[in-house]
C-alpha cells in the first residue's frame, strides 16, 4: 500500500475586535469603504488586541482543529506553523504552541513564504507523511497579526491586512485514492523587494531611526502588476490539471489567497470554472495572509460547502512573490 497524507479536520480562530471598514472613514477622512466593497469585497475585519500576539492565535485555532479531529496533543509528531509575522525572530512560533498546548511529542519549525506559507507547509507536511513512518499526525497552521506591523497613516495597507490563525490535521493513511495528489511552489524572487517588512533583521537591526522612518512597519514599495495573481494562478492550475490528466472543471472548490476578489473570480473565467467553485471569506476577515486559505477551507466545511470524496485545490500567493498550489482528495 502506498502511504499518504489526508486531511481530517480544521478549525480558525479569529480575534474578537472586529474593525469595519467606517473606522479608516473616520481615521483617514475619506471613504474608503466604496472602493473596498467595490474591488475587494471587504467589509470588515478582525485585529489583536494590545495583549494578543500570533502563538496566542495559533494555540486557539489548534485546539479547535484538534477537537474537530478528536485528537490529543500528545498525539501530535509534528506541528509547522507558518506565518511571516511570528512570535518572536527565535525561537519559533511552533515551539511556543507545541509548550502551550502540552504535545511533548510533536517536532517543530516554522514556515515564512508569506502568504504562500500555509499551501508551502501541507506541501512538507504531507511529504513527511508519506516518507516517513514515524509522522502519523502532523498539525498544519497558517497565522497572521499583521495589524501589530500596520502604519496607521498608510491607507494601501492599513485597510487591508488582518488577523486570524487557521489550519488543518494530516493523518497518514494507505490509500492513494484519498489525500494528498499534487502540488507545485514557484516564485518570481524579483519581485522581493515590492512589499514586505524590510526592517528586523539582519538587513536592517531596529534602530531609533528605523521606528522614526516607520521602515519596522509593512511597506507597499512598489505597485504589483493587476495580472501577476490571475496569470500565475492560471497557469500553475492547468499544468497541475494537465498533469493528473483533469480539466479544471473537474475541481470541486478552489481556495484562493483571499486578497481581491477580482483576481479569483479572473482566474476561474481563464479557466472556465464556475465561479460559485471559488469560495471566499475576505468580505468578513480582510486580508489574513498565511491563515485566509485555510480560513476559507474551515468554513467551507463546516458550512457544508465540501464533502467526503471532493476534490479541492488550494492556491496562495505572497510577498517574495512566492506561489504554492496543492491538490487534495477529501
Amino acid at each position: 500500500m502506498i502511504r499518504n497524507a489526508q486531511i481530517v479536520a480544521s478549525g480558525m480562530y479569529v480575534p474578537e475586535k472586529v474593525v469595519p471598514n467606517s473606522y479608516f472613514n473616520e481615521l483617514l477622512g475619506e471613504d474608503v469603504d466604496t472602493w473596498l466593497v467595490e474591488n475587494l469585497s471587504i467589509k470588515e475585519r478582525r485585529w489583536c488586541n494590545e495583549n494578543q500576539s500570533t502563538a496566542d492565535l495559533c494555540v486557539e485555532a489548534a485546539k479547535r482543529i484538534l477537537d474537530d479531529g478528536k485528537t490529543t496533543a500528545e498525539e501530535l509528531d509534528l506541528i509547522i506553523i507558518a506565518t511571516d509575522t511570528p512570535e518572536y525572530i527565535s525561537p519559533s512560533t511552533a515551539s511556543v504552541v507545541q509548550y502551550r498546548l502540552n504535545a511533548i511529542n510533536a517536532g517543530t519549525f516554522d514556515v515564512n513564504t508569506a502568504c504562500a506559507g500555509f499551501v508551502t507547509a501541507l506541501d512538507i507536511a504531507s511529504k513527511y507523511i508519506s516518507s516517513d513512518k514515524k509522522y502519523k499526525k502532523i498539525l498544519v497552521i497558517g497565522a497572521y497579526a499583521m495589524s501589530k506591523y500596520l502604519n496607521m497613516q498608510d491607507k494601501k495597507t492599513v485597510t487591508l491586512f488582518a488577523d486570524g490563525a487557521a489550519g488543518v490535521l494530516l493523518s497518514a493513511i494507505d490509500n492513494e485514492k484519498e489525500g494528498f495528489v499534487i502540488s507545485s511552489l514557484h516564485t518570481e524572487g524579483q519581485y522581493c523587494d515590492w512589499m514586505g517588512i524590510y526592517a528586523g533583521g539582519t538587513h536592517k537591526p531596529i534602530t531609533e531611526k528605523v521606528v522614526e522612518d516607520n521602515d519596522h512597519l509593512l511597506k507597499f514599495v512598489k505597485k504589483f502588476p493587476k495580472e501577476i495573481n490571475p496569470v500565475t494562478w492560471t497557469k500553475m492550475i492547468n499544468d497541475a490539471c494537465n498533469e493528473l490528466n483533469i480539466k479544471a472543471s473537474d475541481i470541486d472548490k478552489y481556495f484562493f489567497t483571499q486578497l481581491n476578489i477580482n483576481s479569483i473570480w479572473e482566474t476561474l473565467d481563464n479557466l472556465g470554472v464556475e465561479r460559485s467553485k471559488g469560495h471566499t471569506i475576505m468580505q468578513n476577515y480582510g486580508y489574513t495572509g498565511s491563515a485566509c486559505i485555510p480560513m476559507a477551507f474551515d468554513d467551507a466545511r463546516k458550512k457544508n460547502l465540501v464533502k467526503k470524496g471532493d476534490t479541492v485545490l488550494f492556491i496562495g500567493s505572497g510577498g517574495g512573490l512566492a506561489f504554492a498550489l496543492s491538490v487534495f482528495k477529501l
